[in-house]
């Protein structure tokens, strides 16, 4: 079948429409026409180059929500018109990390960056001009139409709002459990968190969640502070110099209980300035991503030490996507998660580029694609 599909041809790039010939659903496949796609600050690093794919050109986008139009032969469970949000690591549910209830870290996995199936990297679902074209993380969310793994897919209510959902396929899940999940978080604690954009805005939802007492926001963009308060945020300053010092003012002088990296391009001073704003035996959670070659971390190994710091990374925010997004959607339906209030800004396929241009000016804090119905 045809699609229009948002592709980066090589890096650096732009994302630009192309038409790509798309397989229908095979075994084990679900095929989705899209409603809604999250401009993830993930797919901007495939095209500037920060993370590099496996193949060019590849279609992007891996944080959305559609409905199935075509169910693979061997799927079970499943049914033409049920919708789906998709999440972009899979979930086989039978590997040793699936089995010890860290889904996140599926086996299947393994193979995300080649844009082929995950069972074959030589076999693509989507070509352009004959020739083969990734996709993004298995999904490519960056098109009307995608083909995917049932093990990408989980099944969502009929009468919930896709264009809001779309989301939790990847920034509101990462964000969320770095809190939740990750950060050790006690009911009064002092939080941190470094980049208040897609991921952190949600990083500050958790940490609300989780009881915090203070929830301190950092970030350079005045619109994105005001945001963060929005969503729950007790504190906002511009730097995290400001932050590490209002943090010590209620911790005794200790310093912030976890500080959440959530910066769109992390560095390692990031995370050496996060490390040095905890208390003894406090948490950092390193969730942003940035040149994922840099390998010249600065740590004082007397802190890690004898203070008994954790540097804790995070993955999707250690979410079990089949468990965790039914229950960010329950708590969504119960008005306990701000979804809707996300979404800044909302383009056409062709206009992913642009979204990005307006992410990097601080204009969003989740800009979406929307399909034609």
């Amino acid at each position: 079948m045809k699609t229009q599909g948002a592709i980066i041809r090589q890096v650096p790039g732009r994302y630009e429409t192309a038409e790509l010939e798309l397989d229908e659903a095979g075994p084990g496949e679900l095929t989705v026409k899209m409603v809604a796609s999250g401009l993830c600050h993930t797919d901007d690093h495939v095209a500037t180059g920060d993370m590099e794919y496996g193949i060019y050109p590849v279609c992007g986008g891996h944080e959305g929500a559609g409905v199935v139009v075509q169910v693979g032969e061997a799927v079970r469970g499943w049914s033409e018109g049920d919708h789906v949000v998709f999440s972009f690591l899979p979930a086989c549910g039978k590997c040793r990390w699936c089995a010890r209830g860290m889904q996140n870290l599926c086996d299947r996995g393994a193979g995300l960056m080649n844009g082929s199936r995950l069972d074959d990297p030589t076999s693509f679902r989507m070509r352009l001009d004959g020739q083969p074209v990734g996709q993004m993380f298995g999904i490519s969310t960056f098109s009307q139409y995608t083909t995917v793994d049932v093990d990408n897919a989980v099944k969502v209510p009929v009468d919930a709002p896709l264009e809001s959902l779309c989301l939790l396929g990847c920034g509101v899940g990462t964000g969320w459990g770095s809190a939740v999940n990750l950060a050790d978080i006690y009911p009064g604690d002092t939080v941190i968190v470094m980049g208040v954009g897609g991921i952190g805005i949600n990083a500050v939802q958790g940490a609300v969640h989780s009881g915090a007492g203070q929830v301190i926001a950092v970030d350079p963009v005045a619109f994105k502070r005001e945001k963060a308060m929005e969503f729950g945020a007790t504190h906002v300053v511009e730097n995290i110099e400001e932050g590490a010092e209002l943090a010590r003012t209620f911790t005794n002088g200790q310093g912030a209980d976890a500080t959440i990296v959530t910066v769109g391009v992390t560095t390692p001073e990031h995370v050496s300035q996060a490390f040095s704003s905890i208390r003894k035996a406090g948490t950092v959670v390193v969730t942003g991503v940035g040149d994922i070659t840099r390998t010249d971390l600065s740590l004082s190994i007397g802190e890690l030490t004898v203070f008994q710091k954790r540097l804790q990374g995070s993955l999707f925010g250690a979410s079990n996507p089949t468990a965790d997004i039914p229950w960010l959607v329950d708590l969504y339906t119960r008005g306990q998660l701000k979804l809707d209030e996300l979404i800044t800004h909302r383009y056409t396929l062709d206009q992913v580029a642009q979204g990005y241009e307006d992410m990097h000016a601080g204009k969003n804090i989740r800009g979406i694609v929307v399909y034609d119905a």
